[in-house]
């Protein structure tokens, strides 16, 4: 690791990608990512429950960690910091002080996808030996990219003569909407002036930037347990409460929620199980969903008449239903100020030929969480995308990036967090508040 961060990109991000983690058992990525940071060199560094407070988590897994606690431990990675991160808390944050100047957070995630990675020779990843090593699991939405851009940033503004400070998040759990908000609500994101989020591909070419998303859906994961009575298919089944009936009346009401007249909503349900047997009455059934909403507000409208639909299916059914919110994010959108500081920065980077001040997200991001805190607080926050060439769609078995981005991201990110150095403080537009 004594070769500088700019000069491995690729190799970098290459040796991120074979060992992709999903959320909370973030635990061998911790650790790399705490071992380039120590190599930096920086003024503060957080590891898990130090970089925020593991109550505020959401969408912690009951079960399943400590095959990822052995796996990371065969890696290499030292007793000590495991312990650091007992019971899931990983994530890390990494503080630079450099003196008078703004206060500039950067967020970046760093969890993987179940997804079994594609072994078939047109994929580069296989074809170049760096496919996932961990069967079933895959980064599938680019977040080695991500952590390749905020490890590079850090390591060039150290190098630097910036003045201020820069908070760089290396927040775990985004894929299931989790790590967000502990993120947000931990001292380090305290009296941030700017916060910038980066996200890679989303459909844009290589060459491409939006300076700023909007509309993000804000989102909720929806968890729901239908208990009801077995019985004997046959010979009694009116002995019997049909979970799995009742859960299917809840899926098809679900469904039918009305939409609301002030702007888009979504719902679904994604998985469903329920029963043992052919001759006996269901007496559980489980299913996970989600709602989502234009604003915070039309989410919780559909995440309510969710909860309302699926507890009313199972009481028609005789039966009852526990409902629980696994996680839920907000809707937060970019500032303007910072959309034109953006632009006008990516229009000056080699390699970037087209630039978009704004464009609609369409999806969610927990991230929002950071940006509504730092906006709340009184700063500027922005969800900029750079742009890659990505054969398949995000969270499919044979995503990957144009290397040529990782360049990109890191010019991009570093010369706007110059350029908010040099124009702060970057003032409100009149009347915007």
């Amino acid at each position: 690791m004594n070769e500088p961060i700019r000069d491995r990109l690729v190799t970098l991000r290459r040796s991120l990608h074979r060992h992709p983690e999903p959320a909370w058992r973030e635990f061998a990525t911790t650790a790399r990512l705490v071992d380039e940071i120590r190599a930096i060199g920086v003024d503060e560094l957080a590891v898990g429950p130090d970089a925020y407070d593991p109550a505020d988590r959401m969408a912690v897994p009951d079960a399943d960690l400590e095959p990822w606690v052995e796996r990371a431990r065969e890696r290499g990675v030292d007793d000590a910091l495991l312990e650091r991160m007992a019971g899931g808390n990983t994530g890390a944050v990494a503080v630079l002080e450099r003196g008078e100047g703004p206060a500039i957070g950067l967020r970046v995630d760093i969890d993987g996808l179940f997804i079994e990675e594609s072994d078939a020779d047109d994929h580069d990843p296989a074809a170049e030996g760096f496919r996932s090593e961990i069967g079933g699991t895959m980064h599938a939405c680019g977040h080695d990219a991500h952590m390749t851009w905020g490890l590079a940033v850090l390591e060039a503004i150290k190098q630097s003569d910036f003045s201020g400070r820069l908070v760089v998040f290396f927040q775990p759990a985004e894929e299931t909407g989790g790590g967000g908000c502990p993120m947000a609500k931990s001292e380090f994101a305290d009296d941030l002036d700017y916060l910038l989020a980066i996200h890679v591909g989303l459909d844009h070419p290589t060459g491409e930037v939006v300076a700023g998303i909007e509309k993000p859906l804000a989102m909720c994961h929806v968890d729901a347990t239908i208990e009801g009575t077995s019985a004997h298919a046959g010979k009694a089944p009116n002995e019997g409460d049909n979970a799995m009936h009742a859960m299917g009346t809840a899926i098809e009401n679900a469904y039918g929620i009305p939409r609301h007249a002030d702007g888009m909503t979504r719902v679904n349900i994604g998985y469903a199980e329920a029963g043992s047997a052919s001759n006996v009455i269901a007496e559980r059934a489980h299913m996970e969903a989600e709602a989502r909403g234009e604003t915070t507000e039309l989410m919780e409208y559909m995440k309510d008449r969710l909860e309302r639909t699926v507890k009313s299916a199972a009481r028609m059914h005789g039966c009852r239903a526990d409902v629980e919110v696994v996680s839920e994010s907000p809707r937060a959108d970019s500032d303007p100020e910072l959309q034109s500081l953006v632009s006008t920065v990516a229009n000056g980077v080699d390699g970037i030929d087209r630039v978009l001040p704004a464009a609609d997200f369409g999806a969610s991001e927990d991230a929002t969480f950071l940006m509504e805190r730092v906006q709340r607080d009184g700063g500027l926050a922005t969800y900029m995308i750079v742009g890659t060439d990505h054969p398949t769609s995000h969270h499919t078995p044979t995503f990957d990036v144009d290397e040529d981005s990782l360049e990109h991201g890191v010019d991009v990110l570093v010369e706007t967090i110059r350029e908010l150095e040099h124009q702060h403080p970057v003032a409100r537009n009149e009347g915007e508040t």
